[in-house]
């Protein structure tokens, strides 16, 4: 007999195809908007510059100032450039940090968004904001910041570096193991987090032989978006705070930062629910989770190190302390002492359970 559960679903409307991203205009004029602002990171400028001129006269311009851990003073800056251009919406081109400001946006206007997404970032199908002020990253959980519409267009990640494919795919998987272990999770969540978890396991080491392996990429867009609706959907537990913890307080890449993270956040709580775990270890061949994802980011050559993001010996004090304030619910409590040696685990890149 199936124990009780609550499953409330918050999925955005998906566009998901090779070739969708030509159903932009489309998608914009069905939400009865005219006036887009385009966001992107100086990185994907151009592409968004060119995005802007397909769309023609539905485009009011670019902000393409979008950083990691969306801070506040450039949302301010963006709500302004939104404000003169008299857009009525946003269209998020990129990953986390152009889909972070596109909310934050949203968060204080309430304007609709479109996302056409770039990267397995995930984020651009969940209920939730993460941004940084005064170096504290903070989080909230509301419906408003969830974009109207997300196109998932393969062809838009064949030149996704190798590098960050990996790291972003990575993230993506994150997202889906806590979901496993999540205080509220329910067998809809778990369901798609295995699917998605096991999507990404085949497509990272195809797309490292073939970047632009067609059927692998979309296989990793598919397993991003499972991923992130499991974000959206339960609580997340240690790793997530961990890594706001790091990233938020020390300005470190989000990605890497998550997959470097992910095997010993995993070890730490596997401690104490190993049976929640065993769908990973048992699709990656190993006798635990956190030894089998270590393993698998090492063979597509992810980074394993704090120490190679700059991150001190110092840091890592401060960072216990932090992550001990306001801690997210975890099925292993969060301890000083363990959570210090867990992290000192993740500065050298040792493999879980061999110190």
């Amino acid at each position: 007999m199936r124990e009780p559960f609550i499953y409330k679903g918050t999925i955005p409307r998906i566009v998901f195809g090779v070739g969708t991203i030509s159903q932009l205009s489309d998608e914009l004029l069905n939400l009865g908007r005219r006036r887009a602002l385009v966001l992107s990171t100086p990185f994907q400028e151009r592409e968004a510059k060119e995005l802007a001129e397909r769309l023609g006269s539905l485009c009011v311009g670019v902000f393409s100032g979008a950083v990691m851990h969306t801070p506040v003073e450039v949302t301010l800056e963006a709500l302004r450039v939104f404000s003169d251009r008299g857009a009525d919406s946003v269209i998020s081109f990129g990953g986390g940090s152009t889909i972070g400001l596109g909310k934050a946006i949203a968060y204080r206007n309430d304007t609709d968004q479109i996302v056409v997404a770039t990267t397995y970032a995930g984020s651009e199908v969940t209920p939730i904001l993460g941004q940084t002020e005064s170096g504290i990253k903070t989080t909230v959980r509301d419906l408003s910041v969830l974009p109207e519409t997300v196109i998932y267009d393969p062809e838009l990640t064949y030149t996704l570096p190798t590098n960050m494919t990996v790291t972003s795919g990575l993230n993506a998987i994150a997202h889906a193991v806590e979901g496993l272990y999540a205080q509220d999770r329910n067998p809809v969540s778990s369901m798609m987090s295995i699917e998605g978890i096991a999507a990404l396991y085949r497509a990272l080491p195809a797309i490292v032989s073939d970047p632009e392996n067609p059927a692998a990429r979309s296989d990793a867009l598919y397993g991003s978006w499972l991923c992130g609706v499991v974000l959206g959907t339960v609580g997340m537990a240690l790793h997530h705070k961990m890594c706001h913890t790091l990233g938020g307080s020390f300005d470190l890449p989000h990605a890497e930062t998550h997959a470097i993270l992910l095997p010993h956040t995993v070890a730490y709580t596997e401690a104490a629910v190993p049976h929640l775990l065993e769908p990973i270890a048992a699709l990656m061949g190993a006798d635990r989770a956190a030894a089998g994802l270590f393993d698998f980011a090492r063979s597509i050559d992810a980074p394993c190190k704090l120490q190679d993001l700059g991150v001190t010996g110092q840091d890592l004090d401060k960072a216990t302390d932090i992550a001990l304030q306001n801690p997210y619910w975890n099925p292993r409590p969060l301890e000083a002492l363990a959570i210090r040696e867990m992290l000192q685990m993740a500065w050298e890149g040792a493999r879980p359970g061999t110190c």
